[in-house]
């Protein structure tokens, strides 16, 4: 399993997590057995938004004695008060649904403490105005909760919530689908009928949050990343191409700021299916011939596809131009994360050979070689 850091929190996700939706209502035999699996491959952290007691305390009585081995987001805000999946920004209502989350659980701590479906400014307002934001800050400050994040679908409204300063980690929803779907696109509502015409390039307001969270060193976990399955059917991708889960979870993992993918999984075959990612060759992973159509105005923009390699002195082109697209976001402020990463890298910028190789093989025609003297004059000569 391969771990990255969730921000500043001092925690690390594995890059495959567990999305645990798939569990509620299933006897607790595949409960056990999928979180089972998922701990014994490495998986460490999982998303846990269903209000319901029963899959709460199968998951709880799952994890027994290696609850410490597990990264829970436990959300405020959700619940289940007409029966079914519902979102309240009543205080006295959520903290009774989240006190129910530790009992069930029998824990005494949720990692992540998510700001349950941030998808609107009026829920903006309504956990401020309602006091949920200062019961969060409570919780984090009692070891209650270890980090504050939010869930939400909407770039617009996370980006206004991340700019508060009070969010560690974002779940947001990521797939190319999304990712080239106007930032103002209910894509939730939308998801059955968005159609290939529409796309023309990943969006900049989404692609600007991602690169915003790495600056900031916001962790962003990822939701929706096989589109609820409609992306590995040709039938139903509005690409009229069928990715394969390999396709879409190195997809999101290529997203600046982004540390691991939920998946969804209900049995031990599916944690093994995720996971299998791992052992991918890079060339199963390249989601290029499925989106590559759909990119006519993103000329001059990295990707980050590694469509570029091999480069002969083994420079990471794809990383150098990540961090180099975070660093002008607002280049007199550079976070001193990124240009530590930066002088890490064992090739940076300073060793291109301007031989063109890169360029060539580019499909977006970025001035990689420039982007090279670029970044080195950034992270290193200023």
């Amino acid at each position: 399993m391969e771990y990255r850091k969730i921000g500043k929190t001092g925690m690390s996700a594995s890059v495959i997590g567990l999305g645990s939706e798939h569990l509620d209502g299933k006897p607790y035999a595949v409960v056990e057995e999928t979180i089972h699996a998922a701990l014994e491959h490495g998986i460490n952290i999982m998303d846990l938004f269903m209000p319901g007691d029963e899959v709460r305390r199968n998951i709880g009585k799952a994890l027994g004695n290696r609850r410490k081995d597990m990264i829970i987001q436990g959300h405020i805000g959700s619940v289940d008060l007409s029966e079914q999946y519902d979102v309240s920004r009543d205080l006295p209502t959520c903290k009774r649904y989240f006190e129910k989350l530790l009992d069930n659980l029998g824990t005494d701590y949720i990692d992540v403490g998510m700001l349950f479906f941030m998808d609107s400014d009026e829920a903006f307002e309504q956990i401020y105005s309602n006091g949920i934001v200062d019961y969060a800050l409570e919780l984090k400050q009692k070891g209650v909760i270890r980090a504050i994040g939010t869930s939400s679908h909407n770039p617009v409204v996370a980006r206004k919530l991340l700019e508060t300063g009070i969010v560690d980690l974002m779940m947001f929803s990521i797939n190319p689908a999304f990712d080239m779907t106007p930032a103002e696109t209910d894509v939730l509502s939308t998801m059955e009928e968005l159609s290939a015409q529409q796309y023309v390039t990943i969006d900049p307001v989404r692609a600007e949050l991602y690169k915003y969270c790495e600056q900031q060193g916001i962790a962003i976990t990822v939701m929706k990343t096989l589109g609820g399955g409609r992306l590995l059917s040709a039938e139903h991708s509005p690409f009229k191409k069928a990715m394969s889960v390999p396709q879409c979870i190195h997809y999101a993992l290529t997203r600046p700021g982004v540390v691991s993918t939920m998946i969804g999984c209900q049995s031990a075959r599916q944690v093994e299916e995720a996971v299998a990612y791992l052992n991918t060759p890079e060339e199963q992973r390249d989601y290029m011939d499925i989106i590559s159509g759909y990119q006519g105005e993103l000329s001059g923009q990295c990707v980050y596809c590694n469509h570029c390699q091999p480069c002969p002195v083994n420079i990471d082109i794809a990383m150098v131009n990540k961090y180099l697209d975070i660093a002008s976001l607002d280049t007199a402020n550079i976070p001193p994360s990124i240009r530590q990463h930066y002088k890490s890298l064992a090739a940076s910028g300073a060793d291109c050979i301007a031989c063109g190789n890169c360029e060539d093989k580019c499909p977006f025609s970025v001035p990689i070689i420039k982007n090279m003297e670029r970044a080195e004059e950034l992270f290193v000569l200023l």
